[in-house]
């Protein structure tokens, strides 16, 4: 199931459309109707709300540490006013930076919006303060993107990341050159070759799955069009807008178009392009996706390219962005040869 930015209950699943719902106190992404169904829930949810809670005192200790130094001759002072773009080469900064990954990793054991956006947050905070991104957080983000349906920028991110930043001279301590600033990128051109190397195996499963909801979308508003003739206009708009999401509904040229065969057919043969650079990159990883419970504990310090560590750490990024996509793990099913 999508998740969705209106508040619910995660005892009941009551929205917050229909009551105020209490915020838990401790971990600050989780709500309820009422004291009775926080209570209720409290078995399910205290370990994760434990770590987030930890975590978060810890990073602010961490921070107050910093914000505090009065700088020397290894670490200057106003790191954060003065420093931002530096910070992992300042040694003093790496158990600030190692606790703000530790949150972002508590957070994401919750699965609500709130969760997600949170953690989405400080990772692109902590780019913002190391561009060189020496803990990878950069794998992580656009499965985030994805899961909050900020389609366009993943496909941002990911193109920039693809481009610019493989630029041999590019001077990431330069902190005038451009960072980040890929914006609209056309969503439906073919991957680039980055992508179908899988050069970034995390990025490359992420394109997967973006160019598959691009499907999904086209293929929704193709068999629309079936009912084309027994249905008003209007009715018949209302409900082609209803199946894609917001980016799909708000390109004209498509949702206008009566024939999307020919949009289909490019998708499906960029799908199948990227399911193959993936393939060819990680064996492991698409039978894993389609059968993922013996990895889902794995935690693995270190991998080479190719390698089952590796199909496990980008499994437990991307994984609950697929399974939150109704419809995703049956296009790989389809092209693996299984049943849907």
């Amino acid at each position: 199931m999508a998740l969705s930015p209106t508040r619910h209950c995660a005892h009941c699943n009551e929205s917050s459309g229909n009551t105020k719902l209490l915020l838990c106190q401790a971990c600050r992404v989780v709500y309820y109707c009422n004291r009775e169904h926080q209570g209720a829930d409290r078995r399910a949810h205290k370990e994760a709300c434990h770590a987030i809670k930890e975590s978060r005192q810890y990073l602010q200790g961490e921070e107050h540490k910093l914000r505090s130094h009065p700088g020397d001759f290894m670490t200057p002072a106003n790191l954060f006013e003065e420093h931002a773009g530096h910070f992992w080469g300042i040694l003093e900064t790496r158990p600030y930076m190692r606790a703000r990954n530790g949150l972002v990793e508590a957070l994401l054991q919750i699965k609500t919006y709130a969760a997600v956006e949170e953690a989405h947050s400080h990772i692109t905070d902590i780019l913002r303060l190391c561009r060189t991104d020496n803990m990878a957080v950069r794998d992580v983000l656009p499965a985030l993107d994805l899961r909050l349906g900020r389609v366009q920028q993943c496909y941002d991110f990911c193109k920039w990341w693809a481009t610019t930043g493989q630029e041999r001279g590019y001077d990431w301590g330069e902190l005038e050159n451009p960072f980040l600033d890929i914006k609209d990128a056309d969503l439906f051109e073919p991957p680039i070759k980055h992508f179908l190397t899988a050069s970034d195996l995390g990025h490359s499963v992420a394109i997967t799955l973006l160019k598959i909801k691009l499907l999904l979308d086209v293929r929704a508003l193709q068999n629309s069009s079936l009912i084309r003739s027994r249905v008003p206009q209007e009715i018949l708009d209302h409900l082609r807008w209803q199946l894609v999401s917001p980016l799909t509904a708000d390109k004209k040229s498509i949702m206008n178009n009566t024939d999307q065969a020919p949009l289909i057919q490019s998708l499906e043969g960029q799908v199948q392009d990227l399911y193959t650079g993936v393939k060819k990159a990680n064996k492991h990883f698409w039978p894993a996706l389609l059968n993922p419970e013996r990895h889902l504990t794995a935690r693995p310090e270190a991998y080479s390219h190719g390698s089952v560590e590796q199909m496990q750490l980008v499994l437990n990024i991307n994984l609950d962005a697929w399974t939150e996509t109704p419809g995703a793990i049956d296009v790989i099913k389809k092209l693996t040869g299984k049943k849907p």
